[in-house]
C-alpha cells in the first residue's frame, strides 16, 4: 500500500479497523503493532513533529543520537512494509459514525471511517517572550536535561527561572555542570530555595532578561535589562506544556483538573473505542516512552477489536451465517 494514500478504504465502500491520528513515535508504534496483527490501519500525519528542530534524540535504547526525522522515516517504512497506510493531512474532527465506529474528517471534506481510533497528536511548548528565544529552541535553548544535558556538560549553562518548580528543575540541570546560573525575576525565591541554590554553587541573577546574545549562529550570553551580559553556552527553559487535545475534547473525552485527557493504563479514554498515547496525555513522555505507550495502546485496542469480532461472529452464527 502507498505511503501517501490519496483515496481511503472508505471511498471503496469499507472502513479501516483503526485510524491513528498523529504520525510520531507513539502513533507509528501503535500502527506497527496493529499492522503486524493483520489489522487494516491508516496513519494520519500532519507532518509537524514537536522535536523537528532538534538535531538528535537521546535516551532511546539502540537509537541514541539518531536524528528524529530518521526515526520517523524508519518507522513509516516499517508500518507500510506490513501493509499499513500513511496519509499526509490534518484531521479537523472525529465524530461517531452511528455504527459503533467513527468518522475522521478533513478540511477538504474527505472523511475516513474507522472501527477504532488512536490519537497521538502530541503537545506544543509555550515559551516566554524573550527576543531570540524561539529561534534558538532545541539548538542551544533547551527544555529537557535528560535529552540534551550530556551534550552541553561541563559548559557554562543557565536556567530561566521564575515559574513553579523551576528551582527543583535547576537542581537537576546542576548535575551536568559546575557553572550554572539561575535567572529569575526579583523577589521570587523563598529563603529555603535561595539556600538550596547557594549550597550547590548555583549563581542567582535577579532581574529582567532583555534578550539573548547570539553571534555566529551560537548563543553567547544573556543580556539583562541593566545592560549586563552573562556569558552562557546554553540556556535551559522549562516551558509550559499545552496538549494538542482539541479533537479528543470535542469528542467528549474526560480531562483532569489541568486539562489533560485522562486514560487508563493502556491509553483507553473515557469514550469507548478511543485510545490516546504519547505527549497528548503525558507531558513528560520522551520518545522512547511515547513509543512504548503507543505499543501498549495498540495491544489493548486489538484485544477490544477481537471481542467485537467474537460478538459479530456469534451474531452471524445465530442468523445462520457460516463463519468466514
Amino acid at each position: 500500500m502507498s505511503q501517501n494514500t490519496n483515496q481511503s478504504n472508505e471511498q471503496h465502500g469499507s472502513r479501516y479497523d483503526v485510524v491513528v491520528v498523529g504520525g510520531g513515535a507513539a502513533g507509528l508504534s501503535a500502527a506497527l503493532v496493529l499492522a503486524r496483527a493483520r489489522r487494516t490501519v491508516l496513519v494520519v500525519d500532519a507532518g509537524a513533529p514537536r522535536n523537528a528542530p532538534a538535531a538528535h534524540m537521546h535516551g532511546y535504547l539502540s537509537r541514541d543520537g539518531l536524528p528524529p526525522g530518521e526515526l520517523l522515516r524508519h518507522g513509516r517504512d516499517e508500518v507500510t512494509g506490513y501493509g499499513g497506510e500513511i496519509v499526509t493531512g490534518t484531521a479537523t474532527a472525529l465524530v461517531p459514525d452511528g455504527r459503533n465506529g467513527f468518522w475522521v474528517l478533513f478540511a477538504d471534506r474527505r472523511r475516513i471511517a474507522a472501527r477504532r481510533l488512536v490519537v497521538t497528536t502530541g503537545l506544543r511548548d509555550e515559551l516566554p517572550y524573550i527576543p531570540g528565544l524561539r529561534e534558538r529552541w532545541a539548538r542551544d535553548v533547551l527544555h529537557c536535561p535528560y535529552c540534551h544535558g550530556h551534550e552541553v556538560r561541563d559548559r557554562p549553562l543557565g536556567v530561566l527561572g521564575g515559574a513553579a518548580g523551576a528551582v527543583r528543575y535547576t537542581q537537576i540541570v546542576r548535575q551536568w555542570t559546575h557553572d550554572l546560573v539561575y535567572f529569575t525575576p526579583p523577589d521570587t525565591l523563598t529563603t529555603a530555595e535561595r539556600t538550596q541554590l547557594v549550597a550547590r554553587a548555583v549563581t542567582v541573577v535577579e532581574g529582567s532578561i532583555e534578550q539573548l546574545v547570539v553571534d555566529a549562529d551560537r548563543l553567547r550570553g544573556v543580556r539583562m535589562d541593566d545592560g549586563c551580559v552573562v556569558p552562557r553556552d546554553a540556556l535551559f527553559v522549562p516551558p509550559r506544556f499545552v496538549p494538542n487535545n482539541r479533537l479528543l475534547v470535542a469528542l467528549g473525552c474526560d480531562v483532569d483538573t489541568d486539562g489533560w485527557v485522562t486514560t487508563d493504563g493502556t491509553g483507553r479514554t473515557s469514550v469507548p473505542g478511543v485510545w490516546a498515547a504519547g505527549n497528548v496525555v503525558d507531558p513528560r513522555a520522551q520518545v522512547v516512552t511515547a513509543a512504548g505507550a503507543g505499543s501498549a495502546a495498540a495491544i489493548a485496542l486489538n484485544a477490544d477489536l477481537v471481542d467485537d469480532d467474537v460478538r459479530n461472529a456469534v451474531r452471524n452464527l445465530d442468523h445462520g451465517l457460516l463463519p468466514a
